[in-house]
């Protein structure tokens, strides 16, 4: 399971299956229809970008985290071939380790690296009206930028930590769909 907790107040959770639990590597699955939570906490001054949802939908997302890190990266298929969309580099709160899973705390900015390895940084306009509505301040984004800055240049200059073979990773089709365990939206 995992959840996104600001400042100590849980906001979403969902649930899923570790595939890998190595000191160097976690890796999480998103399986199609698992479920999402969402609690009634104010997601800063509206609805989560995901409300609505009681599920994820589509070939699931493979999320790939290190130790310490302050991103994962979510690998994303699409059509019947399910075939490589994208990576999705996800800037993060570095994991926490919790009794009923992992917490981290989504960051907005995020690199959508295409499969011939161009990128785009996605949502950096959504940092600056944050600092206004008080979810992070001028220094928390500086830092969330300065993250998105330095993964942009290893991509740049061709350095990926990841491996291409998980664009052809598939799930165990016997592996159950995951449910959120009871109390997840305590801390």
């Amino acid at each position: 399971m995992r959840r996104d907790v600001w400042h100590g107040e849980v906001m979403v959770g969902w649930g899923g299956i570790v595939v890998q639990d190595t000191a160097d590597l976690l890796v999480l699955y998103m399986p199609e229809d698992a479920p999402l939570g969402f609690t009634d906490r104010d997601h800063w001054g509206g609805p989560h970008p995901w409300s609505g949802r009681d599920r994820w939908y589509g070939h699931g997302v493979l999320q790939l985290q290190r130790p310490g890190e302050m991103h994962a990266l979510w690998v994303f298929w699409h059509g019947p071939e399910r075939e490589l969309g994208a990576w999705y580099v996800n800037i993060q709160e570095p994991f926490r380790r919790t009794p009923i899973g992992f917490d981290t705390q989504d960051l907005e900015l995020d690199l959508v690296v295409s499969p011939d390895g161009s990128w785009r940084l996605k949502d950096d306009d959504q940092l600056d009206p944050w600092i206004a509505r008080g979810r992070w301040t001028a220094a928390e984004v500086a830092k969330i930028r300065a993250e998105g800055t330095r993964l942009g240049a290893e991509l740049d200059a061709g350095r990926r930590w990841w491996s291409d073979e998980w664009a052809s990773w598939r799930p165990d089709p016997r592996w159950p769909t995951p449910a959120l365990p009871r109390g997840w939206a305590d801390v």
